[in-house]
């Protein structure tokens, strides 16, 4: 029986403009779906986070393009914590699934890649 998990994934922008914005967030979105086996229709909602230092685009309007215009999308700003991973996109996505929370994997790319090295690949 499907049951409702969540996935988490994080990407960094090297400049904060629309093309790098759009072409790190469709990665980071496309890398969580194909990773975790994770079809459009089973998503329930996306929700992202931005560092104070990206301004140019919504990580929403970037992920659209990918066939989610049907699925509740929000943005958030990212805590400022001094030491924090700078220009930083992250995303916690809610779907419905067969799979055990162990056996999720969630997708840190870019300069992310560390935030969560305690989790498998």
């Amino acid at each position: 029986m499907p049951a409702v998990r969540a996935l988490r994934g994080a990407t960094t922008v090297d400049a904060d403009t629309p093309d790098q914005i759009g072409a790190r967030v469709q990665a980071l979105v496309t890398a969580m779906l194909d990773r975790n086996g994770v079809d459009k229709d089973d998503l329930i909602s996306i929700v992202f986070t931005a560092t104070d230092d990206i301004h140019s685009m919504f990580p929403a309007t970037a992920a659209r393009p990918l066939g989610l215009g049907d699925v509740p999308l929000l943005c958030a700003r990212e805590l400022d914590i001094e030491g924090g991973t700078a220009r930083c996109i992250r995303v916690l996505m809610h779907l419905t699934t067969e799979r055990a929370r162990d056996q999720l994997h969630h997708v840190y790319l870019e300069g992310a890649k560390g935030l969560r090295d305690d989790l498998p690949e």
